[in-house]
């Protein structure tokens, strides 16, 4: 997975797979997801991403799964 913030543009990219897209989807004015052709999310797209999310920090968890 890589995440890239593009500062001059204010546009978030998360991509998830390196597989090519081949439709994107539009959640809404400012968030797009591509599709693989079996219709796996390949990318998420977030414009202006300042206004929804803060760009400044970003924080990555791993939770362990739990074993009985």
């Amino acid at each position: 997975m890589k995440i890239k913030y593009f500062a001059d543009t204010d546009t978030t990219l998360l991509e998830f797979s390196d597989n090519p897209p081949v439709e994107t989807q539009e959640l809404n004015e400012n968030v797009y997801l591509d599709l693989d052709g079996q219709g796996h999310v390949v990318s998420i797209t977030i414009e202006h991403a300042s206004a929804s999310t803060n760009v400044e920090e970003f924080l990555y968890q791993r939770i362990p799964a739990v074993t009985a």
